[in-house]
């Protein structure tokens, strides 16, 4: 396992990223939302070309990860979305430092814009340690109950 208070976080662009680094985001991705989470959707949104992919490798493992959006535009917030830890470390509390190294990278490249995301239902009160609170009424989005967050 990792020491979360040892990491090299990269970001990229899409165009950025070699087919292997690519590979493994989608695979982790199903592993963790198709899989485990036992929801078939389409993963693959065409929405990973507008975003950065905030990754941790452990030599050539990825360990987590997590999609940034820009703002749409002026007032608006940013997103982030994908966020997803390999189930072997979740006991090392990487997902605390994805989070807080998503936010931190959200506040750096847009300069400090409100956040939001679509937060599984059951995951509310982790995301308000980082200062995201729900608003409006839980939904269901592929068979799983969810809320939007904003920070």
């Amino acid at each position: 396992m990792v020491n979360p208070n040892e990491k090299n976080w990269q970001l990229f662009k899409f165009e950025e990223l070699n087919t292997t680094q690519l590979y493994q985001i989608l695979a982790l991705r199903a592993e963790i939302f198709v899989v485990e989470q036992d929801c078939p959707y389409q993963d693959c949104d065409n929405k990973d070309q507008q975003a950065m992919h905030l990754c941790l490798f452990e030599k050539t493992r990825l360990l987590a990860y997590a999609r940034l959006f820009a703002p749409d535009g002026p007032n608006q917030p940013a997103h982030i979305g994908r966020v997803v830890v390999a189930y072997q470390e979740r006991s090392s509390k990487l997902g605390i430092a994805l989070m807080h190294q998503a936010v931190n990278e959200v506040e750096r490249l847009w300069h400090k814009p409100s956040i939001h995301i679509s937060a599984q239902f059951h995951l509310q009160p982790f995301y308000t340690k980082f200062g995201f609170k729900s608003v409006g009424e839980s939904y269901l989005e592929d068979d799983i109950p969810h809320i939007q967050m904003q920070r």
